[in-house]
């Protein structure tokens, strides 16, 4: 049965290497893992709670859905001063409302070591949000001032693997899920 899997990069950046470590974990993914890489970040409006009952913007409606559709999720959110980017955290933000993290299952990707920061405060805001975090899954793979495509590090003799088995744990885990 394939799991349908939310990647959802933490940067705005064209050049970003989270996104390009989420495009190698598509090219890496298993047959059973339909990894759907969301891009609508930079399309969010600023959170507010006043029109959370009202009618939703279009952009928070599509977050939404793939949010509560998908089997899992897949993060990669680099590091700004020390803690989340504020368009990632909003994006979050518009998600806490619609309890779409219930028992999410979310790996979390890192295209740095050394934003350990981020990723610990990312820990704390998803398990308010009440997802589970698959520990086994989660990767911090070195791409500063390395390979940027997604191609490059998916060919990449020491990260393909690295990438490919946090993608079989995660998928193992969903499995485990499945009633």
């Amino acid at each position: 049965m394939t799991k349908f899997i939310l990647g959802v990069s933490g940067s705005l950046r064209k050049a970003s290497t989270n996104s390009a470590l989420l495009g190698a974990a598509k090219l890496l993914a298993p047959a059973d893992l339909d990894l759907h890489i969301w891009t609508g970040l930079g399309e969010l409006p600023h959170f507010n709670p006043d029109i959370e009952d009202a009618m939703l913007p279009e952009p928070v409606l599509s977050l939404r859905k793939l949010a509560a559709s998908c089997d899992g999720m897949i993060i990669a959110c680099p590091e700004y001063a020390r803690g989340i980017p504020g368009t990632f955290k909003n994006a979050l933000d518009w998600l806490v409302g619609s309890e779409t993290f219930f028992d999410k299952k979310v790996a979390l990707f890192n295209a740095s070591p050394r934003a350990s920061a981020a990723q610990n405060a990312l820990r704390l805001v998803l398990t308010t949000m009440a997802a589970e975090i698959v520990e086994e899954a989660c990767i911090a793979v070195p791409l500063i001032t390395k390979l940027r495509s997604p191609q490059d590090i998916a060919n990449d003799a020491e990260m393909a693997p690295l990438i490919a088995d946090a993608l079989n744990l995660f998928a193992a885990k969903l499995d485990k899920a499945v009633p």
